[in-house]
């Protein structure tokens, strides 16, 4: 006597301890089609034998949580961005199946762009859009998809043409486009739409195994609970309200005339790395001190000021001499829009060890330029840490009594050279001769290396060796300075 036993998908965790409260049950509210799609994509998985491959990619929404229940690859996206990120993960695994599970909100409303150029790239990927017609994580606000008359959180007198425009058509947007492979479009409101939405995340899946390209499927599914109605009345307004504006149906099938894609993994010499990524412009590294590199304690430091004077390419050199010193190191800049004035400032980690990120908020030595930096940055340094000031545009002292001050008029000892826009390098120069956290011969060998415009790149050694000069000359003066407060 044969027997069947009904359990839950192998690619569904046994227990879902990633989400609060109760470990065995879903956190989807009562009538959610989430649940149901969620079941069907990891019957898929497992029919197919793809659990291994998979890859979802949750941007934000009530599809975030897929990763709460989903025992494959899983990736949060930003929101609407699902598709970018599933351009990356898909084209640097290739032999993953990225599936991009997105609302209405996310990809309709945040994430058109990313949708839409994603498709069009024919990217191998498989995107589920389940549309409910509103943005039903936050509150029940109206959606791009959100029908005519339809009354929401930001709609309280139903959706007008005229105020809010039309409900936009994703799958039929879509499949105009000619690289798309399989787009279609079925709901959650019976059982016969669940069978037929069953059929089409195989065949979706399916064409992505076989590299055939990109495909799509909108799945109209309840939101009982922002749509404020019980779950019989949720079904019944898919099937009377939103399958006459979003019909069931295939709008594009080129599955069995496309020919399977196969991705060609190129091997690259290390040569080849080297050239293409120019990571050869430093020459190379410095001789390799075991003792320096492993007594090296990991620091960070903020280079701020404003646009024009060259905080950023500070930071950057300085982490590249860094980083030929057999250093772990990352740069990372902070700007606003304006080429010149705007602020701007740079994290810079150096350190023995990989870097975990590349974010300083709590420098060890902070360098500031001009009078914002020092305010923002200044109660940000750690006690005991270091802060360079520009005395030449900065006039006021310290109000921190707790850390190193030095007042270099950086500056003005360019303008000495003729080289008022190399202050920066005068800032380098001073640092690394008053730290001797690095060799001062090594960075003059990296400046007209790290700088882009080469030409400029003798005078900016002659301003390392400037800084380098005044922090020897003022030496006995270069003690903590008390603060105005002290």
């Amino acid at each position: 006597m044969s027997q069947q036993i009904l359990e839950k998908p192998a690619s569904f965790y046994e227990h879902f301890d990633r989400k609060g409260g109760p470990k065995d049950t879903t956190h989807y509210c009562p009538g959610c089609g989430h649940g149901n799609v969620h079941k069907l994509i990891a019957e898929t998985i497992d029919d197919m034998g793809l659990a291994d491959r998979a890859i979802f990619v949750s941007p934000v929404g009530c599809s975030v949580f897929a990763y709460y229940y989903f025992d494959v690859g899983n990736i949060q996206a930003a929101h609407g961005r699902a598709p970018a990120v599933g351009t990356a993960v898909k084209r640097t695994r290739p032999n993953s199946i990225v599936i991009s599970y997105q609302g209405d909100g996310d990809l309709a409303s945040i994430g058109t762009a990313e949708i839409i150029h994603a498709a069009n790239r024919g990217e191998h990927m498989t995107v589920f859009f389940v549309n409910n017609a509103i943005y039903g994580m936050t509150g029940g606000q109206m959606a791009a998809t959100s029908l005519m008359g339809q009354k929401t959180a930001t709609t309280p007198y139903g959706r007008s043409a005229e105020n809010e425009g039309f409900p936009i058509h994703m799958a039929e947007m879509i499949a105009t486009l000619e690289a798309p492979v399989y787009v279609a479009r079925c709901h959650l409101a019976d059982l016969k739409g669940i069978m037929n939405t069953r059929k089409a995340v195989r065949k979706a899946i399916q064409a992505q195994v076989e590299g055939k390209g990109f495909t799509f499927v909108e799945i109209l599914s309840p939101c009982p609970t922002g749509w404020k109605m019980d779950t019989h009345a949720a079904c019944e307004f898919i099937t009377k309200e939103m399958l006459p504006v979003f019909p069931e149906k295939v709008l594009k099938d080129e599955i069995a005339t496309r020919v399977g894609w196969e991705h060609e993994i190129k091997e690259f010499t290390d040569e080849e790395v080297v050239a293409s990524l120019e990571l050869g412009m430093l020459g190379e590294p410095f001789p390799y001190d075991k003792k320096f590199v492993d007594n090296f304690e990991t620091k960070g430091f903020k280079f701020a000021g404003f646009g024009g004077q060259g905080v950023l390419t500070a930071g950057a050199v300085f982490a590249a001499h860094a980083m030929q010193e057999h250093l772990q190191v990352s740069w990372i800049p902070s700007y606003g829009p304006e080429m010149r004035g705007g602020t701007a400032n740079c994290s810079v980690v150096i350190s023995k060890d990989p870097v975990g990120s590349p974010l300083v908020v709590e420098p060890d030595v902070l360098a500031v330029m001009n009078d914002p930096s020092f305010d923002t940055f200044e109660p940000t340094v750690k006690p005991g840490g270091l802060i360079i000031v520009n005395s030449t545009i900065i006039a006021r002292k310290a109000h921190r009594t707790d850390v190193e001050v030095l007042y270099i008029p950086l500056t003005q000892i360019a303008d000495d050279l003729g080289l008022k826009a190399a202050a920066n390098m005068v800032l380098l120069g001073a640092y690394v001769e008053y730290s001797k956290l690095l060799p001062l011969d090594h960075l003059k060998t990296i400046v007209p290396k790290g700088i882009k415009r080469k030409a400029l790149g003798d005078q900016n050694v002659l301003a390392v060796e400037a800084g380098a000069k005044w922090v020897r000359e003022n030496a006995k003066a270069l003690k903590p300075v008390p603060s105005l407060t002290a």
